[in-house]
C-alpha cells in the first residue's frame, strides 16, 4: 500500500511552499548543469583531430566552440534561421566546423519549426526552444517557419560507413530526440556511436512522458551511462 501523501494542487500551496519547490528545482538543475559540463570536459579530453562529432541543436554554438577546440571534425545542425545566422558569423573561419541549416528527426523532407511564445521579444534567448513537435508548452504555433528535415538514423549509418564510426553526438532538439533515440535503439545504431548525450524534454511534452520513462528504463539496462547519457542539460 502506498502511504505517501497525495500531491496538492498548486492553488492549495502556500507562497512559502511554492518558493521552496522552485528553489529545489533550481538546485537540481544547477547540479545537472555542473554534471553535464564535467561530462563534456571528459569527452573533449578524449577527442582528437580526425574524430567525427555531431552537434544536433547547436543553437548559438556554445557547445560547438568547445567541441571545435579539440580539433575534431564537427558537424553542427541548427534548424532555426535566426540562430543559424549567428553560427555562420561565429564559425565562418573555423575549418573543422561544418554548419547545416536543418532539423534532425526520423524522416526527411521539410517540417514546420515552431518558436517559443516570447520569440519576438527575445529571439536570442527564445530560439533555443524552437521545436518541430506539436504539443509543446509555451510554443506559438502561429510563429513557425518551414525548414529541411534530415533523417538522423540514416545519417548515422552513412557517416559511420564513411568514417568508421562517430566519436560523439550531442542532442538538444526540443522533443525530437525521443523518436530518434527509439529508432536508433531499435536499429542497433548506438553501436556506431562512441558516446551520445541528449537532453530529454518530458516536462515540455506531457503526453510523451510514458515513452520517455520507457527509454530511460530500457537504456539504463542496455547502455552504460558513459556511452548513452540522457541527463544532458
Amino acid at each position: 500500500m502506498d502511504h505517501s501523501e497525495p500531491t496538492r494542487p498548486e492553488a492549495a500551496k502556500s507562497t512559502a511552499e511554492l518558493k521552496a519547490e522552485a528553489l529545489i528545482r533550481r538546485q537540481k538543475r544547477n547540479l545537472r548543469k555542473a554534471s553535464a559540463e564535467g561530462f563534456l570536459a571528459g569527452v573533449c579530453a578524449m577527442l582528437r583531430p580526425g574524430d567525427l562529432v555531431m552537434d544536433c541543436g547547436a543553437n548559438m554554438g556554445v557547445v560547438t566552440v568547445v567541441l571545435a577546440a579539440t580539433g575534431a571534425d564537427v558537424i553542427a545542425y541548427e534548424p532555426d534561421p535566426f540562430a543559424f545566422a549567428t553560427l555562420q558569423e561565429k564559425f565562418a573561419d573555423v575549418a573543422n566546423v561544418t554548419l547545416v541549416n536543418a532539423a534532425v528527426g526520423v524522416g526527411s523532407g521539410t517540417v514546420r519549426l515552431m518558436r517559443a511564445d516570447n520569440f519576438v521579444d527575445n529571439p536570442t534567448g527564445a530560439s533555443v526552444k524552437s521545436t518541430i513537435l506539436d504539443g509543446g508548452r509555451r510554443i506559438d504555433t502561429a510563429n513557425s517557419v518551414e525548414v529541411p528535415l534530415i533523417d538522423f538514423p540514416t545519417l548515422v549509418r552513412e557517416k559511420a560507413a564513411e568514417r568508421g564510426g562517430i566519436a560523439f553526438v550531442k542532442m538538444d532538439i526540443e522533443g525530437a530526440e525521443l523518436e530518434i533515440l527509439e529508432q536508433m535503439d531499435a536499429e542497433g545504431l548506438f553501436a556506431h556511436v562512441r558516446c551520445l548525450v541528449a537532453e530529454t524534454h518530458e516536462r515540455k511534452f506531457r503526453d510523451l512522458r510514458e515513452r520517455y520513462r520507457a527509454i530511460r528504463e530500457g537504456f539504463a539496462e542496455k547502455y552504460p551511462a558513459g556511452r548513452v547519457n540522457l541527463d544532458w542539460i
